[in-house]
């Protein structure tokens, strides 16, 4: 199973590039930048990614991104980060970013963009992975500063396929945002939105209502709710599940309590992703194999997992149709 995994083309739909920081290269550009980390290895980094809830692990996050602060960093965070993809055959990916975390610290919009898109470039021509860009707001802080976040981006509008909104969702619902939703949708920005990781069912209907989203990240939630279960399948509204993330941050227990083949069975477009892998354990191999270690699937449902991203992706009608067969193809290489 694990060379089938291995193998399969995979396409990554929910994943946090500052969540792809490494314990080492964090040291490697606390030390280039001058920024003192509370910690003095490597090891006692990952002695701390011990969580218990979607907070604990913000903490750390938000505290290990203070030594992102020169385009040479992000680039370097990217091209680290699409490493692991040429490695586990990503061969497309949609990566989130936080810029808020950044421009609060004094951090250029310009810097943290330029130093994402100049590696996602190098990505697409030396690895042969292509890959879009969506900005997130951190559902923390309030509208206004959304506000100020999506009016500096529109002179990047070439470089920004869509919006999204992580951080905390408890006490931060969609409603919060819709107004800044509506006008990046004005502007021509696509939306996705995290909903019903922590919070429950109806954070994911508020999020297809209120801020009109073409997908949910994380949803895993819907299940609390028999009706929308069949909306989702009905719509092929997709989710972005990240299961190891799940595991780490209590959603569930244990994988095998995980619900992700239940909606898969259901006929839900659901995908695998790794979320924050440098924090919770796994990249997408690491992903796809705790779900096939843990739950009772085969080599056409696996697969289903890739089409299903391919299909939930935002390329164009021919890009899909071009990975989509290269993924059947592989597939029926191994029947």
């Amino acid at each position: 199973m694990r060379d089938f995994i291995q193998g399969l083309p995979k396409v990554e739909l929910h994943l946090h590039i500052e969540g792809t920081l490494e314990p080492d290269l964090m040291f490697e550009l606390a030390q280039r930048n001058g920024v003192h980390i509370p910690f003095s290895t490597p090891e006692q980094v990952r002695a701390a990614y011990d969580f218990h809830n979607l907070q604990s692990f913000l903490d750390i996050y938000y505290q290990g991104a203070n030594v992102l602060i020169h385009e040479q960093d992000f680039y370097d965070l990217t091209w680290a980060y699409l490493q692991h993809c040429h490695a586990d055959n990503v061969i497309h990916t949609e990566i989130f970013f936080d810029p808020q975390t950044h421009t609060d610290r004094g951090v250029a919009f310009a810097t943290v963009i330029n130093g994402i898109s100049r590696a996602l470039a190098d990505g697409r021509e030396q690895l042969g992975i292509s890959s879009e860009l969506i900005m997130c707001f951190l559902r923390h802080l309030d509208e206004a500063s959304a506000f100020a976040t999506l009016e500096m981006a529109l002179p990047y509008r070439d470089k920004i396929i869509a919006v999204g909104l992580d951080s905390s969702e408890q006490g931060n619902p969609p409603e919060k945002f819709a107004r800044v939703f509506a006008k990046a949708r004005e502007a021509g920005f696509l939306t996705v939105a995290h909903a019903g990781e922590e919070g429950t069912a109806d954070n994911i209907r508020d999020a297809m209502s209120l801020l009109g989203v073409s997908r949910v990240d994380h949803g895993v939630a819907c299940s609390q709710d028999e009706a929308l279960m069949n909306e989702l399948a009905a719509n092929r509204m997709p989710l972005t599940v990240c299961p190891l993330s799940n595991t780490r941050l209590k959603v569930f227990d244990k994988m095998s309590e995980h619900n992700i083949t239940d909606l898969l069975r259901r006929g839900l477009c659901v995908t695998i992703n790794s979320d924050d892998p440098a924090y919770f354990g796994g990249y997408m191999t690491d992903n796809f194999m705790a779900v096939a270690e843990a739950l009772p699937l085969n080599h056409k449902e696996l697969a289903q997992f890739t089409l299903n991203a391919i299909e939930a992706s935002f390329i164009t009608d021919a890009a899909k149709q071009q990975l989509a067969e290269r993924t059947c193809a592989y597939l029926a290489q191994h029947s």
